[in-house]
This record gives C-alpha cells, structure tokens and sequence, in this order.
C-alpha cells in the first residue's frame, strides 16, 4: 500500500534482512511493540496482539483523528494484528500453536506475569527449542526492584538522566516525550538481532531470553556521568542545556532573534571559530587555550560567543559556520522539518495511504541498508484484530466454525 520513492509495495509484501523471520509480539504502549516495529520495518513478519475489544493502550492516546489514534498507526505499522486473550485456557494454546511457528517473542508484563499464567519463557521454549525472548520491564528480571511496576518516566527518573536535566534554580525535567522507551526498543531489537544471528551462526544453539529495564537503556548512555562520578567524585547535577563535557557549546540567539546551536567539541573546531569571531587572541589566552580550560571558565567564553552570534541574522551565522567547518544548527520546529530539504534528500518523512485518514507521513526507515532497504509496507491497522482470519485460519488452520465459537467465548 505504501512507499519509499524506491519503491510501491502491497501489504503482503516483504522487503530487507529480517524478510522470513516471525515475530509474536505481546506488548504494550511504546518500548517493546517499537523494539517489533523495528524488525518490521526490514521485513519481519510480525503479529500484534491485542485483547478483544480493548486493544492496545496506544490506541487511546492523542491525537485521535478521525477516530484513528495517530501514534498507533506509526507504531503498529508493517505488523499483522490478531486479537488474543491469552489468560483464557483457549488462549493459552493459540499462542502455544502460534509460537510453535515464531523465532521471537517480545514482551514487556511485570516480571512473573507470564509465569503466573503458564506461559513463560521455559513452557514456550519447550514448543519451541529456538524461541527468542526479549523481556522489557521497569527494572529487569532480577534483583530487589523486579517485581515493581516500570514506565518510561520514572524509569528516565532512575536511569540517572532527570537528576542532570534542568535548570540549577527550578525543578528537574523530564523529556516530552517517551524517550527512555523508544531507546529501550533500539536496544531491544538489537538484542533479538543479536540472539538471531548466535542461531543463524550455531546450528545447535537454543534459543535464549533477552533481558532488558527501561532505567538501563538510559543509565548506559550516561557514560561521561558515570566516569566524571567515579574519577571525581562529583555528581553531576543540573546545569540548563550545555554540554558540560566542552566549552563552548549550547544554544545562542541570533541577530534576527532566532536561536541556533553551537558546538565545539575539539580544539580543532574551537581554533576555526576563534579565528571566525577575529578573537585567535583566545587560542593563548590560559582560561580559553584548552577545552578544559574553557569549561572551567564556561560562563565567560559562553558570553563571548554570545555577544558575536548576537550580530549576524541566523543564516547567515549558519552560512559562517558552514564555510568555516564550525557545527551550527538551527533549532527547527515540526513544522520547519516537514520543509527541510536534507528530510526530503533522506525520505525521513514517507507519506503512506491510510484507509481512513487518507495521506499521512511517517517517520522514514533508519538507518538506511542499501543493499536490503526496509520499508513501510501498511500503516497500522485500525481496526482490533484485523488480521484474524489471515493468521488463524491460514497459519494455523482454523475453521469458520472454530473462529466463530472462540469469537463468542472472547478469546479473539
């Protein structure tokens, strides 16, 4: 249905490296159904599902448009959706049968949720020697913080990051968006990638569980936090936007109001600018010679940037910094990207056909693979077991009559 500019492709269709592989994926809301989302994108065949007649949490939250819930149409795209109450004795062995045929598994219940109704990882890996699980949680399968309940905010909380995020004089922020989920689902798909080539590498490998918190995926990305702590004993705490490990760098406002990010992050970079400001006075001067010369008198060089910035119009402070290799940015809103030209040039943005709601764009397939290209094959299906009859009846063989008792008892 839908479409990079390299190609038209039908829902059934499948494109890129993960093409042949099967995904069961039990989840809910953002991380581990982003981690499916992902393999989806370069060709596994993944099947959402939902409980019957509730769906997803994502189909309830904004926007909703047309009565179709926006973020789960990008979410739930390349996936085929079943309806499936797995706590139901029926249920359970639909999974089981469905399993059978699976390479992966993704999840995210409270630890112990699968367990309690039976279906844990090592029932499922007795249908199913070479079954990979990813397990996403709050906390992870072990230790004393297992069993509490995990979402994204308080786990970007315990991660590290909302600590350092802010301004000294008010409270600690937190991003304004999912972002620990969305990380934890790139962590999560390279974690059933990696687990897929051990298989693909060991003829007489088992399967095997991949274990993953939400607070991980951010405390492991806080490495300069981590260090600066263990070498100096210091914490770092919140300190607005400015990278702390180079100077200068942040946000700078413009002749024409407008704001730009600026960064230095080498001596090289640092000497160009010097020289671009007409201030190489700065490259001998023993509070500026060096980065952590800078950082230490970060206020007085952020200052002095700030005073040059202030006299050019933002493009053509951009304009300088391109000419110069010095790494100015604007700071485009939403509505400046969909223009942006380097968006169009990458197919960041890839407009897809949705039933309902006509054209809509999507996020593009990262990272671009040239030789085996992932695509959007179909946005989400909106409807709440779409794919029932597909799955059931044509992967595992069910009857009209088997699909319409198990449609009455709820279990679909």
């Amino acid at each position: 249905m839908i479409h990079s500019s390299q190609e038209t492709t039908t829902p059934s269709a499948v494109h890129g490296p993960l093409t042949g592989v099967r995904v069961i994926d039990l989840a809910t809301v953002f991380a581990a159904p982003f981690a499916a989302t992902l393999l989806a994108d370069f060709g596994a065949d993944v099947i959402k599902v939902e409980l019957p007649k509730i769906g997803d949490a994502v189909r309830g939250m904004t926007p909703v448009v047309k009565g179709v819930p926006g973020p789960w149409t990008v979410l739930s795209r390349n996936k085929r959706c079943i309806s499936l109450d797995v706590r139901k004795e029926k249920g359970k062995e639909l999974l089981k049968k469905l399993v059978a045929q699976a390479d992966l598994v993704i999840e995210n219940f409270r630890p112990g949720t699968l367990e309690k109704w039976g279906l844990g990882y090592d029932v499922l890996k007795g249908i199913n020697p070479r079954l990979i699980m990813v397990r996403i949680s709050g906390y992870g399968q072990s230790g004393p913080y297992a069993h509490k309940a995990g979402f994204g905010t308080p786990a970007t909380a315990f991660g590290g990051l909302t600590y350092m995020q802010g301004y000294p004089d008010r409270p600690p922020v937190s991003p304004p968006f999912p972002l620990v989920d969305y990380l934890t689902g790139v962590f999560g798909a390279f974690g059933a990638v990696m687990a897929l080539y051990h298989l693909k590498s060991n003829d007489q490998a088992e399967g095997q569980q991949v274990d993953l918190a939400l607070y991980e995926s951010i405390f492991r990305i806080l490495e300069p936090a981590i260090v600066q702590y263990d070498l100096t004993g210091v914490s770092r705490g919140r300190a607005g936007h400015a990278l702390q490990e180079s100077a200068p760098a942040g946000a700078f406002q413009c002749k024409d109001g407008k704001w730009v990010i600026l960064v230095t992050s080498t001596q090289r970079t640092f000497s160009r600018l010097a020289e671009v400001m007409g201030r190489t006075d700065l490259l001998s001067n023993p509070h500026y010679d060096t980065n952590p010369h800078r950082v230490e008198h970060r206020e007085a060089i952020l200052a002095i940037v700030q005073e040059w910035t202030a006299q050019y119009p933002s493009d053509e402070l951009m304009k300088l910094g391109d000419e110069s290799g010095i790494p100015i940015s604007p700071i485009p809103s939403m509505a400046e990207i969909f223009q942006n030209p380097q968006y169009k040039a990458r197919e960041d943005l890839i407009q897809v056909e949705h039933p309902i709601l006509g054209t809509m764009n999507m996020p593009g397939i990262v990272p671009k693979m040239l030789g085996t290209p992932g695509a959007i094959r179909f946005p989400g299906p909106s409807a709440i077991g779409a794919d029932n009859r597909e799955v059931y009846q044509e992967m595992l063989g069910l009857s009209d009559a088997e699909m319409e008792a198990l449609e009455a008892e709820e279990v679909i």
